[in-house]
């Protein structure tokens, strides 16, 4: 990894959700905040799914184990939605 190496402070602290957003608290003190529409699964999850998530990937993860969704701090700081569904596995 060159540019991209994570850091101890990009660890999750704390994960909040609103209506519209996701808001992960990092340990260093910094707060990132995405449209909950970049992430589709959480997006159409009950609130119950969105609460029940646990840190993963050595603090640099995000698990919901209701919905087998995982995102990740580095994936966040870059401001990367996610991939969009291939058409032939839509329902």
């Amino acid at each position: 990894m060159h540019g991209s190496d994570v850091k101890p402070g990009e660890q999750v602290k704390n994960v909040q959700f609103t209506e519209d957003t996701i808001a992960v608290d990092l340990m260093d003190g910094r707060t990132i905040v995405v449209p909950l529409a970049w992430y589709p699964t959480l997006l159409e999850a009950t609130p119950e799914q969105r609460s029940n998530w646990k840190v993963s990937g050595a603090g640099y993860g995000i698990h919901w184990p209701d919905i087998d969704e995982d995102l990740s701090t580095e994936g966040l700081l870059r401001g990367a939605p996610a991939a969009p569904e291939p058409l032939h596995t839509r329902k």
